[in-house]
């Protein structure tokens, strides 16, 4: 018989405590160059813990503790846009980390999907260049989108 893991308090903590801030110095390595374009940025772990597991129990409590949090991830903060000719603004972007039973999926939100993993296996180096890269090129794009709004 296989063995996997399932979605419990380790597996969301490995996910928060050790993956999240791994894959954070990645993502802050590749935007590096776009951060000094603002007044101030941020860069932070999330935990959901609003999102219920439709199969469970309502009057469950949703922690890390029980192991029925849904969703955790990063979340960029950039505030203050500065430019000569450009309005002032402030982007945000998430990077979700979908939790199901026995595996997560990571994406830009909880409907997009760039890679799945089973709780048991570890990220590799390249895991981790390629959903920073990935992740990366989607802000930019995003600040070049609203900086073409903004001079239209």
């Amino acid at each position: 018989m296989e063995v996997r893991n399932i979605r419990d308090k380790q597996s969301i903590q490995q996910l928060y405590n050790t993956t999240l801030p791994a894959l954070a110095e990645y993502v802050h390595q590749n935007i590096t160059p776009v951060i000094p374009l603002f007044n101030d940025f941020r860069l932070e772990r999330i935990l959901d813990t609003w999102t219920r597991d439709p199969a469970t129990d309502p009057t469950e409590e949703i922690s890390v503790e029980n192991g029925n949090i849904q969703q955790v991830g990063l979340r960029l903060r950039l505030e203050g846009f500065q430019r000569a000719g450009a309005e002032a603004f402030d982007m945000t972007k998430d990077l979700i980390f979908k939790l199901d039973h026995y595996s997560y999926t990571v994406g830009p939100d909880a409907n997009n999907s760039w890679l799945e993993k089973d709780y048991l296996h570890r990220w590799g180096r390249s895991e981790y260049e390629e959903v920073a890269e990935r992740w990366s090129e989607e802000l930019i794009d995003d600040i070049t989108q609203r900086l073409e709004k903004l001079t239209e």
